[in-house]
């Protein structure tokens, strides 16, 4: 008999209220197998797969896949018609984890800014050196001849500065006391607004105009305007320089449930629960591609599911981070899919293998479980995802690629 401690759509409601839940093939066999009703309104609704209209067969194919292959996905979670219709986690994970979700804090950085212009603080084409010359003025020569750099080529990657980039470990990411210094020092090389190159230089320049125009902390303003309203817990915003600026483009720490409430608030047009959080017109303008077909302000536009919707009216948008994390939003299907993971970032930033593998995931095995229509699910069909979901939970995936400390779950 194994011990399930946090069990996905069927058992984790019950494992809310701090019950010990055990299952065996013996059990199985002779139990009528119930879906437990969750007493936290808190959290979002869970129902079996076949319920949403979910093949829960090609979900629990797709798990056994990624353990057969060992990989370390730490946890996947298919959200439909606003419930929670499979969530999976490995290596003994739980719900309450939070991870690093790298590039992911960009997502939300362009959901802040939208927010900071619906409010009139700030607006896409207010400068570089304007806004920062006033809010750091010690820096007001370093950010001298950025004059036609705005805030919408730095939301859309098009500032045309150049940095001399140091991979793997950048100070930009780890050493530098002051981000900002660094960021501000670049040397404009080409007309803003014309090539799309994605550098993280551009997130730092984004963190300090909207910290400005909040008038505090970015981090703060998230709390106040993003994770609270939606419901999010165990969120975290981590990483500052020495001069206590975080990174828009790093260090945003989200359980992967409440990844997927980051996706659900950009599907359903910045409105949670009745109430508009972000504005209608800026959720279509950031997921819709600007300075190239596929980037929006810090959302890829069918970038996992290529081609979107039937006749492309609806495309697929998402945001990916370092290492496989993923938040990929699918209108057709009124679906969002979260992933987590230590998979290899080698191939480039659209070509990367973690990048590949969820694409094959998509298409080969979660869109066709989307394919169907509600259904009562089968005594059979519940076992045997439950069963699955456990052999997840006890498996242990091989890293991908070398973890830094901030990538352990916390």
């Amino acid at each position: 008999m194994t011990k399930v401690q946090w069990l996905r759509p069927a058992l984790a409601p019950a494992l809310v209220l701090g019950l010990s839940l055990s299952w065996s093939a013996a059990q199985a066999d002779s139990t009528k197998v119930e879906f437990p009703v969750s007493s936290d309104p808190s959290e979002l609704p869970q129902v079996w797969p076949e319920q949403a209209g979910v093949d829960s067969g090609e979900l629990v194919k797709l798990s056994q896949w990624i353990r057969d292959l060992k990989l370390d996905i730490r946890s996947l979670v298919v959200v439909k018609d606003g419930k929670v219709v499979f969530e999976r986690y490995s290596s003994g994970l739980t719900r309450d984890k939070n991870y690093e979700l790298y590039s992911i804090t960009k997502a939300a950085t362009s959901v802040l800014a939208g927010d900071l212009i619906g409010e009139g603080k700030i607006s896409l084409d207010s400068s570089v050196t304007d806004v920062l010359g006033k809010w750091r003025p010690d820096l007001k020569d370093t950010l001298a001849g950025k004059e036609k750099v705005k805030l919408r080529n730095v939301l859309n990657m098009t500032t045309g500065l150049r940095y001399d980039f140091k991979p793997p470990n950048d100070p930009i990411y780890y050493e530098a006391p002051d981000r900002l210094k660094l960021a501000g020092g670049t040397t404009p090389e080409l007309e803003p607004g014309k090539v799309f190159q994605y550098m993280d230089v551009n997130p730092i320049l984004a963190t300090a105009m909207l910290s400005a125009a909040a008038g505090g902390k970015l981090e703060d303003y998230a709390e106040e305007k993003l994770f609270k309203p939606l419901g999010m817990k165990h969120y975290a915003w981590t990483r500052a320089d020495e001069k206590g600026l975080v990174s828009g483009g790093w260090g945003l720490r989200l359980r992967a449930v409440d990844m997927a409430r980051l996706g659900m608030l950009a599907l359903q047009d910045g409105r949670w629960n009745g109430k508009q959080i972000a504005p209608a017109a800026w959720v279509k303008e950031m997921t819709t591609g600007r300075s190239t077909p596929f980037f929006g302000y810090y959302w890829w536009v069918n970038n996992i599911v290529e081609g979107g919707d039937e006749g492309g009216s609806q495309p697929e948008f998402d945001t990916m981070g370092f290492k496989g994390q993923n938040i990929v939003v699918l209108p057709k299907y009124n679906a969002v899919v979260t992933m987590t993971s230590m998979l290899s970032p080698n191939g480039g930033l659209r070509d990367a293998q973690c990048l590949q593998i969820m694409r094959y995931m998509m298409s080969q095995y979660i869109l066709p479980a989307l394919d169907k229509k509600p259904s009562t699910p089968t005594d059979a069909q519940k076992q045997a995802l439950l069963s699955e979901l456990q052999l997840a939970e006890d498996s242990q995936g091989v890293p991908g690629f070398s973890a830094d400390p901030t990538d352990t779950p916390q």
